[in-house]
């Protein structure tokens, strides 16, 4: 186990310092294979040798790109937010990453937002995702980035999105907080499904939940238990 004199301080390329990351590793290693688990702590180790972006591409997008060969579809997502990590990539890296990668790729920045990026830099990577007829896509941009970040208005839209497209509201980060005493999303959301009666098309069941969840009821505890209101642009 290497330790990198670049990496943030507590942590070494294999050991993420963020704890959620730490334990998105751990889960990881007791899935891989030994050769995946070595392929990985080796891109993880270069990763953070050699971060940010290198020329025309760095060794880490290389490995971003091997992951799903490496380490299997279902362990990429996983193994590429953490080479992000290790690797620092900021807003520029990522969304040369997410122009140029697959959609599985885009799919893993997507996840590594909330990681990596603490103000609105990525919303743009956000947007286009929900943009797209990808359900995939659109699950994965609706994390706790897109929570944090999204204005009212496009948020919203999304979650109508999630509606037509199937996507469950369950992927929703933070929905219970963001759609509560919301009149507008539940104007919307009665509109939709007002449409949907009047052409003879089941309304879909996720739309009570959101619409339940609009309703003025006490407003939801907060980080200390303690009561919050929730002002909503319109």
């Amino acid at each position: 186990m290497n330790h990198h004199p670049h990496a943030p301080h507590g942590s070494t390329a294999n050991h993420p310092a963020e704890p959620a990351l730490a334990a998105l590793h751990a889960r990881l290693n007791t899935s891989l294979a030994p050769p995946a688990r070595a392929w990985l702590d080796q891109a993880l180790d270069e990763a953070a040798d050699h971060p940010g972006i290198h020329g025309p591409i760095s060794v880490w997008e290389l490995r971003i790109a091997e992951a799903g060969r490496r380490c299997g579809p279902e362990h990429a997502d996983a193994a590429r937010v953490l080479l992000l990590h290790a690797a620092r990539a900021d807003p520029d890296a990522l969304a040369r990453v997410y122009r140029q990668g697959t959609a599985a790729e885009r799919r893993a920045v997507l996840h590594a937002l909330p990681h990596l990026v603490p103000g609105p830099d990525a919303l743009p990577l956000v947007e286009d995702a929900l943009r797209t007829n990808d359900i995939r896509l659109v699950a994965a941009a609706l994390g706790p980035y897109a929570a944090r970040h999204l204005d009212a208005h496009t948020w919203r839209h999304a979650v109508l999105k999630c509606l037509f497209t199937g996507v469950p509201v369950d992927v929703v980060a933070d929905l219970a907080s963001r759609a509560h005493a919301d009149a507008e999303l539940a104007r919307m959301l009665g509109d939709y499904a007002r449409e949907r009666t009047a052409a003879d098309r089941p309304v879909p069941e996720d739309l009570h939940r959101v619409l339940a969840l609009t309703e003025p009821t006490a407003a939801p505890a907060g980080p200390c238990g303690t009561s919050r209101t929730s002002g909503k642009e319109s």
